[in-house]
């Protein structure tokens, strides 16, 4: 398929990149415990899940650390998939701060959620984006899960297999020392259009219907004890090192589409240009 080198894909909303989130400036010694009400919010997102797939849940996160420090590193491919991963990790009784870009944050009713939740605040293009890694580090500092994408958008890859990393997940978890969990989740792009809010009221209308079966699958946690941090290209290691976690994690949820996807979504571009090399799974 070609690709126009000067095409601009915008990135996602719920993508990790350098912030300024002034929320996490607060390094006090206190526990970060969810609010009541970004619990009540997962709640409410089982449900609609419910209402337009049928959801299957597959491995876990060890015990000790279902309440954090951790940092949950997963695929991105649909709109719809923070709503599936937020009713999966209700499923899974974790509690995760989302990071998303400045924009969710800006809407006037999903802003104003997100900020109550205690979500990450993520502001691309700002005079401080060197302190973003000192942000994020705080907050799994507190005791938080810490929920990212390592892909830093959308996934455009024509299989819908992970995109290669950006680093910054990778960093954070040499900063905070945190575990890192892949999270690999299938078949949200059969609700949601990659242009939604184009063309949701008639793909929802569908999903409602055919209520498609949406997989989320938490993998174990990705040995990075073999990386010395300062090491050269010790970031970029670790972040093919996570991101074959979660492409091992996605290939059992799509036993059947080893290539491409069933499910063709028109709205949604394709390029090449960060696919990332598949490694075949061990043993």
């Amino acid at each position: 398929m070609r690709h126009s080198p000067a095409r601009r894909i915008p990135r996602s909303p719920w993508a990790i990149a350098p912030c300024d989130d002034r929320a996490l400036m607060d390094t006090t010694t206190t526990p970060w415990r969810p609010p009541r009400f970004w619990l009540l919010l997962q709640v409410l997102a089982r449900g609609v899940v419910g209402l337009v797939a049928r959801l299957r849940v597959t491995g876990d996160v060890p015990d000790g650390l279902r309440n954090g420090p951790l940092i949950l590193a997963a695929n991105h491919v649909n709109p719809f998939d923070p709503i599936v991963l937020t009713a999966a990790c209700r499923v899974r009784r974790i509690a995760p701060r989302i990071m998303a870009t400045g924009g969710v944050f800006r809407a006037p009713v999903v802003g104003a959620a997100m900020r109550a939740s205690g979500h990450i605040r993520v502001d691309r293009r700002s005079p401080t984006v060197g302190l973003a890694l000192e942000h994020a580090t705080a907050a799994v500092a507190q005791g938080s899960v810490v929920l990212v994408y390592p892909e830093g958008r959308m996934g455009l890859d024509p299989g819908m297999w992970p995109e290669r990393g950006k680093t910054g997940t990778a960093r954070l978890a040499f900063a905070s020392g945190a575990t890192v969990v892949p999270v690999a989740q299938w078949g949200a792009h059969e609700i949601l259009p990659y242009a939604a809010p184009r063309g949701m009221i008639s793909a929802l209308g569908r999903a409602l219907l055919r209520r498609p079966v949406v997989r989320v699958h938490f993998g174990p946690p990705v040995d990075l004890g073999g990386i010395d941090p300062a090491g050269p290209g010790a970031a970029i290691r670790a972040t093919d090192a996570i991101i074959d976690a979660i492409t091992a994690a996605l290939a059992p949820l799509r036993p059947d589409e080893p290539d491409r996807p069933r499910h063709v979504d028109p709205t949604r571009p394709t390029e090449t240009r960060r696919q990332h090399r598949r490694r075949p799974a061990s043993g």
